[in-house]
């Protein structure tokens, strides 16, 4: 990307009328000093540097220029960012003609130079600058990060505009969102630099990128940076540290920062407690998060319908129908009409539960009341359909998918292609795979690890080497590095082929790329010796297990059980279960 020198200081152009106020301003204030006080030369000199302006009482005050970059007014100019909603001070921007050629030249442009250039030759009006912030923020809404870096970096290098918090702001958080720390860190120092005040916003924005990033103990750095200048982190802050360990499934954590917050004592709101829903329902604790819910409304603070929908998500992603539905009805007597994401979540639950008839019917409901579907919900559909062997139905809502004009993603494909892959259907399975390439879509992990699945389904262990070694050779080339599901399903289809030496070789090669054995990965390595009758390699495995820090679940015990020849085992099994389950404790406690 070009890039230019920074000036030492900005120029700032304004509207003339402004200029003509503000120095009426300034004469009657210097007037009614000169009144009251007598300044020496050098206070006098010092008084023209600053600005000045009439408070609501009448008294004439001033302000240092050098801390404000621009006076209030128009559409945005100086209200500040309010963090993760897209926009600022919660309202759209209203594009301006000029501001909506300026956009529409924007997203077009991949030449940074030739826009920059553009942008220079553009007449200097007392509204361009909102023009151009308004801009930058509607991209920020689309979601284009590559188009806002090129607008506020000819703001910071280029212009003769003095950049103002929202533009460091945007900046960092485009660059945290591509996850190139080193820019948005330089982006701080320079905002640092240009003795502009960072807001509660910027550090936000700094803690998101550092979990999307994985880097969490550079986004404690900012938290412990914030306390030093005895800027105690509120919950804006602490919700930005939440939401990006939520993305970054660092859950543990996320439990350690809310108790650090009630610790603090600091205030909690409706977001941080819909954070700790999800956190809690991605964590597979459905009943913590109602409990976390429970808590909310127990100080009275008032659920929204996103809190809601993350309760519906966290009962869904375990199947619980019946609690789904509870807390769907409760979201409609307390006023709130559902949405689409509600829908769906209640479509997960009946997806996941396995019954493809509960989740299409919600489906026709979501129709019935007004409420159009979105690709997510087809790819509940695909999802339901093909989890209950349905690979016909789930064929038909793919089709459906496309006849409504929506374009399958990769996740589409991949869904049909796991129901394919569960029914056995490896032709379709590798026309899928052809249709995919011909979409313009590059395999990612899930999908080949898919196709692997229909390959070992079909005893065609070959095609499945062949397929392994390749993703093997990409070493995470386009995203098709192979995770520890790659070798869940060797591990799985060795050991019920019976080749234990394979499946064994397959079990050491996820450990020499650092893939961390999960729990699957363990059962189905002790159900390959269960169905030879080894029961004491089963034993030692699960040890083996416990050790390393993995905890069992109810299919471990099925395997074990499945293992035992005599009634002796099948009581020394038992004692196994019955342990586990009076020592099992929450993973993580509210």
């Amino acid at each position: 990307m070009l890039r230019v020198e920074a000036p030492a200081y900005y120029l700032i152009t304004r509207p003339r009328w402004k200029l003509y106020a503000c120095r009426n301003v300034l004469q009657e204030a210097a007037s009614h000093d000169a009144k009251v006080n007598s300044y020496s030369y050098s206070e006098r000199r010092n008084r023209k540097k600053e600005g000045a302006y009439i408070d609501k009482d009448g008294v004439a005050r001033t302000f240092d220029r050098k801390k404000i970059s621009r006076k209030r007014g128009g559409a945005i100019k100086g209200r500040g960012w309010k963090y993760g909603s897209g926009f600022v001070d919660g309202v759209f921007p209203v594009l301006s003609p000029m501001a909506q050629d300026i956009l529409e030249f924007v997203q077009k442009g991949t030449d940074v130079a030739k826009v920059w250039e553009s942008l220079d030759n553009i007449p200097r009006a007392h509204d361009l600058w909102d023009d151009i912030v308004n801009v930058a923020v509607q991209l920020r809404l689309n979601r284009q990060w590559e188009p806002i870096i090129t607008v506020c970096e000819w703001i910071l290098y280029r212009s003769s505009f003095r950049p103002d918090i929202i533009c460091y702001n945007l900046l960092i958080d485009a660059y945290g969102r591509k996850r190139e720390l080193s820019k948005a860190e330089s982006i701080y120092m320079a905002l640092l630099e240009a003795n502009c005040v960072p807001t509660e916003d910027t550090y936000a924005l700094l803690l998101r990128a550092y979990c999307n990033a994985g880097q969490l103990h550079r986004a404690e750095g900012v938290i412990s940076e914030m306390q030093e200048n005895g800027i105690p982190p509120s919950a804006t802050v602490y919700n930005a540290y939440l939401d990006g360990l939520l993305k970054a499934r660092c859950t543990e954590k996320a439990v350690e920062v809310y108790q650090r917050m009630k610790k603090e004592r600091c205030r909690t709101n409706t977001e941080t407690y819909t954070l700790m829903i999800n956190v809690y329902g991605k964590a597979k604790q459905p009943m913590s998060s109602l409990k976390v819910f429970s808590e909310m409304k127990a100080i009275g603070c008032k659920p929204n319908i996103c809190t809601y929908t993350a309760l519906v998500n966290a009962f869904a992603r375990e199947g619980l129908c019946e609690k789904a539905e509870e807390v769907f009805e409760e979201m409609q007597q307390a006023g709130h009409e559902p949405d689409v994401y509600a829908y769906n979540a209640l479509m997960e639950a009946y997806s996941r539960a396995g019954f493809p008839q509960g989740a299409s019917e919600i489906f026709s409901l979501m129709e019935h009341m007004g409420c159009e579907p979105d690709r997510a919900s087809y790819n509940i559909l695909v999802d339901a359909y093909g989890r209950a062997g349905l690979h016909q139905e789930a064929e038909a809502a793919f089709q459906e998918l496309k006849l409504v004009g929506m374009r399958p993603t990769m996740k589409s494909h991949m869904l049909l292609l796991s129901a394919h892959a569960k029914a056995g259907n490896v032709s379709r399975c590798e026309e899928v795979m052809a249709q995919l390439h011909k979409s313009g879509l590059r395999p990612d992990t899930f999908a080949l690890n898919a196709m692997l699945n229909a390959y070992g389904r079909a005893g065609r262990l070959d095609d499945m080497e062949r397929l392994v070694a390749a993703m093997e050779r990409l070493d995470g080339g386009g995203g098709a590095a192979p995770d520890i599901g790659t070798y869940n399903v060797l591990v799985n289809v060795y050991g019920r082929a019976g080749y234990l030496d394979r499946m064994e070789a397959a079990f050491g090669a996820a450990a020499a790329r650092g893939l961390a054995a999960d729990v699957v990965t363990w059962t189905s390595r002790i159900s390959a010796y269960a169905r030879k009758k080894e029961y004491g390699r089963c034993l030692e495995i699960f040890e083996e297990m416990v050790d390393a820090g993995c905890y069992p679940d109810a299919g471990t015990a099925k395997v074990l059980l499945a293992a035992c020849s005599d009634e002796r085992q099948v009581e020394q099994v038992t004692a196994i279960v019955r342990s586990m389950h009076k020592h099992a404790k929450m993973l993580f406690k509210l």
